[in-house]
């Protein structure tokens, strides 16, 4: 009875557990599936509340597929797989005895785990296959690091070799830089003597020239002289002129000083040396004169001037001709040289278009205020803000005259066209005309009731001279008695300077500037032109303001004016219209204004201390 309920008992377990051996396997298959489908989460972007059901099944299979094979399920043990063997066979009754058999010999003593050779042999024949692909993966990277490691090394050999000639061509490079360096420090010093020299060589070029023109000069008066004289006037003349050269000679000293002599009346009687007014009317130096004789300088000599129009003018080059504004200039009357002067002192003369200095002066204790040529075109004129009016003979490169005689500062200077005189206006309110054979003052102009910004003798020669003052007026002034002869009243504001045309053009037609023809510019930018022929009113009033005029000037043509502003900018105003046809943009204030002998230069000065030029 005992027997019958242990092998019941057991056959029910061995059922139990042959049950849950098949139960565990089905379970691992569910939980397998539910794993697969839960810890992948998304099933590849499929969204939550899709309807299509299918669609979620090839999701689910398209992920699955990027999923490698589960793993296999833990070997089956022996007595497991007997009793399986044994109930699938219907072998009851032997299951029956195995059980007991089995449950006997557990109580009686441990029975070890066989080891399964047949899950083992997988097991190793698994990490056989892994092994094999991990080191045909290995070996691939070996291979590759290999073929890596030679690029590598056959970059390093060509790097380190271009190295090596780079470092020779550094070695190389440095040792020629040392040699030119060496080089140029050899040949620095005699590129400035070479450059001394050339400018040494052209300034004598330049002043031989200037005593060529003054020795022609006297030749063309002595042969014009003997020419109208007889032959016994003739060698009078000539034994008088050589005697009163060499009294010249024995009296001329290095710098002489004169001073105006206020014992003298206003008008300055004629004394023993003083040089007789011209009575006719002279033309300029190169101008048929009234008797007959040319000047210095033949016209075709002289360059004829150049067609240009008002708005042609284009900016060719600029000189760095001072440190400090220039205050005015001059343009040669018959060479391509400029005159300058500034605040520093000094006057320059410049070879035009390429700005080479051609001499050099200074002597004045303060700023310089002007620079005129004379007549002759082997001296200069300037003046300053030390009163003094100073004469610069540039053939011996000296200091002629030195005079003295007004008050305060004097702004500006002009030649007579015989060379004999020159005048000077001052912030003193007077106009002082100076005799340079005599050395004197020989007549002061009073009449303006403030400063004197501009003096000029008419052009033809004339004796008249024209002032602009900052009494708002313009005034015209016979030289020969230092009287005024008209008074010019127009401009609102304080006059700064006023020039004459130098145009031969007798015609009264309006495209062209005749002799007769005056500009006058103000503080206020106004500029008015006047016919001295008749003073009444302005020919034409041309507005550039509101910042002040500087300086105008007149073409050699008189188609043109240009006109010096304090806004930076040089205006050309065309007279055939009486408008601004171009403006000219600088760098800083314009002070002055001029046009080359030819006109085909127009030149501006700025108070940046370049000279502009313009063609």
């Amino acid at each position: 009875m005992t027997a019958t309920t242990t092998t019941t008992t057991t056959t029910t377990t061995a059922t139990t557990t042959t049950t849950d051996s098949f139960n565990f396997g089905d379970d691992n298959e569910d939980e397998f599936q539910y794993e697969v489908i839960v810890d992948e989460g998304d099933c590849g972007g499929v969204t939550e509340g899709e309807a299509d059901f299918e669609a979620t099944l090839n999701a689910v299979k398209e992920q699955s597929d990027g999923v490698g094979p589960p793993p296999p399920p833990p070997p089956e043990a022996v007595d497991d797989y007997i009793r399986n063997f044994l109930l699938r066979r219907g072998m009851t009754k032997t299951l029956d005895c195995f059980q007991t058999e089995w449950a006997e010999m557990l109580d009686a003593e441990p029975v070890p785990v066989l080891p399964d050779a047949y899950a083992q042999n997988h097991r190793l024949d698994r990490q056989l296959r892994h092994a094999r692909l991990e080191r045909d993966r290995y070996r691939s990277a070996a291979s590759s690091a290999a073929e890596t490691l030679s690029g590598l090394r056959r970059a390093r050999d060509y790097h380190r070799a271009q190295h090596k000639r780079v470092l020779q061509e550094r070695n190389r490079l440095a040792e020629d830089v040392r040699r030119l360096t060496v080089l140029c420090g050899r040949y620095e010093p005699a590129v400035r003597r070479i450059t001394e020299r050339y400018r040494t060589v052209l300034r004598q070029r330049t002043m031989a020239g200037l005593e060529r023109d003054r020795l022609m000069e006297q030749v063309r008066r002595l042969q014009a002289a003997v020419h109208n004289m007889g032959p016994n006037e003739a060698g009078q003349s000539l034994n008088h002129h050589h005697d009163s050269g060499e009294a010249g000679r024995k009296t001329k000293s290095p710098v002489r000083k004169t001073t105006g002599d206020s014992k003298f009346p206003v008008g300055g009687g004629r004394r023993r040396g003083d040089v007789q007014w011209p009575t006719g009317v002279q033309g300029p130096p190169g101008v048929q004169g009234p008797t007959g004789v040319q000047g210095p300088l033949d016209p075709d000599s002289r360059g004829r001037p150049t067609e240009a129009t008002a708005d042609g003018f284009q900016l060719r080059s600029t000189i760095k001709a001072h440190g400090q504004p220039i205050s005015c200039l001059a343009s040669h009357p018959a060479k391509r040289t400029l005159a300058t002067s500034s605040d520093d002192r000094r006057w320059r003369l410049w070879g035009l278009p390429g700005g080479d200095l051609v001499a050099s002066g200074e002597g004045h204790t303060d700023w310089l205020s002007g620079v005129t040529f004379h007549p002759g075109e082997t001296k200069l004129g300037t003046t300053g803000g030390d009163a003094t009016v100073r004469v610069w003979d540039l053939a011996e490169g000296r200091l002629a005259l030195s005079l003295r005689g007004h008050a305060g500062v004097t702004w500006g200077c002009s030649f007579h066209s015989c060379g004999d005189f020159v005048a000077s206006c001052s912030i003193d309110f007077t106009v002082k005309v100076w005799d340079l054979q005599s050395e004197r003052c020989r007549s002061t102009l009073r009449g303006h009731k403030g400063s004197v910004n501009s003096v000029e003798f008419l052009a033809s020669g004339s004796n008249t001279l024209l002032s602009s003052s900052a009494d708002k007026t313009l005034s015209l002034w016979d030289a020969r008695t230092a009287r005024c002869s008209q008074t010019v009243r127009g401009h609102t504001s304080p006059l700064n300077a006023a020039t004459a045309s130098s145009s031969s053009s007798s015609s009264s037609s309006s495209t062209t500037a005749s002799s007769h023809a005056v500009a006058s510019c103000d503080s206020c930018g106004v500029v008015m032109l006047w016919d001295t022929r008749n003073l009444v009113a302005p020919t034409a009033i041309v507005e550039t303001g509101p910042r002040p005029s500087n300086q105008v000037a007149f073409d050699p043509r008189g188609k043109m004016l240009a006109v010096a502003g304090q806004d930076g900018s040089a205006r050309v105003i065309d007279l055939a219209t009486g408008q601004v046809a171009g403006v000219l943009r600088h760098g800083d204030a314009v002070q002055s204004v001029v046009f080359d002998h030819t006109g085909e230069y127009l030149l501006s000065g700025a108070s940046d201390g370049q000279i502009y030029v313009w063609s």
